[in-house]
């Protein structure tokens, strides 16, 4: 069975705003994908968050985003390539200093909401993207979707020596591309916990999933996203944690 990653977006606080259960969600994760300031975070709730982290020995992340903290990050923006790397270094670096004020180093990047569904359907803006990660340090892996087939944004990451982590969803169905069903759609988001478990442990053992259409879907994932937006969620995350150790274990 694949050592499946927990990652989970957090710092998403601001200012005296407090959003999402981290300090709760912390020691269930191995990845956190701390926002940078442009969607949601700001220098102090980075800071803090970056000291919870490492805490826990959790990896850092850095979480960067559209410069959109009106709408979350989550509406697409017009940006150039050379913009949008610019974007990616201005975050990763400001998150990186916070870090190593603290004795620690950004490990990895996965970018946010918009930014990351678009470089998912736009294969010029994942390009930008990977480039963007590449400059800026060759060695931190890049998050994105795993889909059905990975094999495009592969080449990509090889072309120019960048690692990819692709991620699942335990709580979100799929469409037969391995694209994620539309939160407008019924039966976009799973809501019951035995079933998020079920299917975080499906692709943990390298199974297949049934796509929104009924066919089957096989996703080849590194790591998982989960969520500590509220207490259920958090427990949530609790029992995939216990249930991907004892699968580890037999």
């Amino acid at each position: 069975m694949n050592r499946l990653l927990l990652n989970c977006d957090i710092g998403e606080s601001f200012g005296h705003w407090t959003m999402g259960l981290d300090a709760e969600v912390m020691p269930f994760i191995d990845c956190a994908n701390i926002a940078c300031g442009f969607h949601a975070g700001d220098p102090s709730i980075m800071r803090k968050t970056v000291s919870l982290a490492l805490s826990h020995g959790v990896q850092i992340g850095a979480h960067p985003a559209y410069q959109d903290l009106v709408g979350f990050g989550r509406r697409s923006m017009a940006y150039t390539a050379q913009e949008l790397q610019d974007l990616l270094h201005y975050q990763i670096g400001a998150l990186d200093g916070i870090c190593r004020a603290q004795g620690g180093r950004v490990s990895y990047v996965k970018p946010h909401g918009a930014m990351y569904n678009d470089m998912m359907a736009n294969p010029a803006q994942l390009r930008a993207v990977i480039q963007a990660v590449a400059a800026y340090d060759r060695s931190l892996p890049l998050m994105l979707m795993a889909t059905r087939d990975n094999n495009a944004a592969q080449r990509l990451g090889d072309e120019y020596g960048v690692t990819l982590w692709f991620e699942a969803f335990a709580d979100r169905a799929y469409d037969n591309a391995g694209m994620l069903v539309s939160r407008q759609l019924p039966g976009a988001v799973h809501h019951e916990p035995e079933k998020i478990i079920e299917q975080a442990l499906i692709i943990a053992r390298g199974g297949n999933l049934t796509a929104s259409d009924g066919s089957t879907l096989h996703l080849q994932a590194n790591t998982l996203c989960v969520h500590g937006d509220n207490a259920s969620s958090v427990a949530a995350v609790r029992r995939i944690r216990e249930a991907l150790d004892q699968q580890s274990a037999t």
